[in-house]
């Protein structure tokens, strides 16, 4: 006896209320395994798949591509177990036999058992038995034996021998010419829905004519160009009469600069981000510090371990190096609030985050155990983060969880920031730009390579001596790198 059985969309991560179906991985009447990926979905923080705890005959699928889903909605339902006379669930027919055959035990001859499920809906923690090979069946239409029918979702349907993709290809990258437009992301693709935007019409500037979010923006200037320059032919003969309450029932109103007005939905990853930042500043008393450091010594010395041979060290390497060993002489900085309990809670490890700048926008990964890394081993995982954020595949596990992050905006080409701390967490280092400066060295003025540090940090959890003593330590190794040698 099968049994039809609903999977929701789990919550994929903290804080996250929604996301986006981004490409359907199964259809209607396909077999799969067990925490076989179903779905790729995006949220407000990365583009993930995510699997399915059932195994069986997919029955039904909830939402189209591009539909936001919220946490808790159907995805999908899948028939488990098998039927009366013995066929996989969903067989109607002799159609089904290979799947049927390809369901049983080889070695045994048994059948597996009628319900199979994990459990295990967050993405990330699923067994580790590989999926197994998708067979197509065709479902009768009381999938059940006649006595349990999935229920009716409301979803896209598509036509007997209609294209899609197949499992495992990014959707629009190698579409056909009547497929899916190649758009970088689904937030550009719902960018140009909601402004009616025909995307077949424009020619891609990314690679083999992937649709970028600037292409969709230049567009969309245009078209309101174009709209603003026939709104005015139309109306000008008419704009000689002024309009009175009389003539239009109620006070006269201005319509002058409506048209160049565009309202973006606060949402997806910048509703995020807005979100974390405003709670950050409405629940945390923060002071910022800053000091200016000497930064030759630093960058002779990250020059000399590149000379030596092997990978290459970044300075963010070396400047996380050295947060790690400040972080060990001032642990009251590595912790957050428990505001309920009014506590504070300090962490024995060190899980650095670092912001990222993306096309999607900033998001932060989380450098796990960094205060047990050395150099190259953090320029190694801040290359992999920084790649994954940049395809949008980070994981919730790799957005979350850090106790102390470290912000270089000196890549945008600035001195200084006022950085706002990433909540929970008690405190973040900002680093600006490493510029030639005058510099009194030694008693004598000369150009130096120098930075401006600031720290950024929660008053509750230490006083500005604590805080003052953490830069100062910083801007010294930053200075003269044997101080972290001979402290650490």
């Amino acid at each position: 006896m099968a049994q039809v059985l609903e999977f929701k969309l789990p919550d994929l991560g903290e804080g996250l209320t929604e996301a986006e179906i981004v490409r359907w991985l199964v259809e209607v009447g396909d077999v799969v395994a067990v925490d076989q990926p179903v779905v790729e979905v995006e949220t407000a923080k990365a583009m993930v798949e995510v699997p399915c705890p059932y195994g069986g005959v997919v029955t039904a699928r909830f939402g189209a591509e591009g539909t936001e889903l919220p946490v808790g909605a159907p995805l999908l339902t899948v028939a488990v177990g098998e039927t009366a006379d013995g066929r996989p669930a969903g067989d109607g027919s002799g159609a089904g036999t290979a799947a049927a055959d390809g369901a049983r035990d080889g070695a045994s001859g048994g059948r597996e058992p009628a319900a199979e499920g994990s459990g295990n809906v967050l993405v990330g923690y699923g067994t580790s038995q590989a999926p197994a090979r998708r067979r197509r069946v065709r479902p009768a239409a009381p999938a059940v034996n006649g006595r349990s029918r999935a229920p009716e979702p409301v979803r896209e349907t598509r036509p007997t021998g209609a294209p899609h993709a197949a499992p495992g290809a990014r959707t629009g990258r190698t579409a056909p010419a009547d497929g899916p437009v190649p758009v970088i992301s689904p937030l550009v693709r719902r960018l140009a829905r909601e402004n009616g935007l025909d995307l077949r019409k424009l020619a891609g500037s990314g690679p083999d004519g992937l649709i970028l979010r600037a292409d969709v923006e230049h567009a969309l200037r245009a078209a309101g160009t174009q709209d603003r320059t026939e709104t005015t032919a139309a109306t000008a003969p008419a704009a000689t009469t002024p309009a009175t309450p009389a003539a239009t029932g109620g006070p006269a109103r201005s319509t002058a600069g409506a048209a160049s007005v565009t309202r973006v939905p606060l949402k997806g990853i910048r509703g995020a981000v807005a979100d974390k930042l405003s709670r950050s500043r409405t629940e945390i008393p923060d002071a910022t510090c800053w000091v200016d450091a000497d930064a030759t010594e630093l960058m002779r010395t990250r020059a000399a371990m590149n000379a030596a041979g092997g990978p290459k060290i970044s300075v963010l390497a070396l400047l996380a190096r050295i947060c790690t060993a400040a972080l060990a002489r001032f642990p009251e900085l590595n912790a957050s609030v428990d505001t309920g309990a009014r506590e504070i809670v300090r962490y024995a490890d060190v899980h650095l985050g670092f912001a990222a700048q993306t096309e999607r926008g900033l998001v932060v990964p989380v450098v796990r155990d960094a205060h047990t890394r050395d150099a190259e081993s953090l320029t190694a995982e801040f290359a992999r983060l920084t790649e994954a954020a940049r395809a949008g595949t980070l994981t919730p596990a790799e957005l979350t969880g850090g106790t102390f992050t470290l912000n270089n905006y000196g890549v945008f080409g600035v001195d200084g920031s006022t950085p706002i701390i990433n909540h929970p967490e008690a405190a973040m280092l900002g680093v600006g730009r490493i510029v030639p400066k005058p510099w009194v060295h030694e008693g004598e003025l000369a150009v130096r390579q120098v930075v401006q540090l600031s720290l950024t940090f929660d008053h509750r959890v230490c006083d500005g001596g604590t805080a003052g003593g953490f830069l100062r330590y910083v801007a010294d190794c930053v200075e003269q790198p044997a101080v972290l040698l001979r402290t650490v």
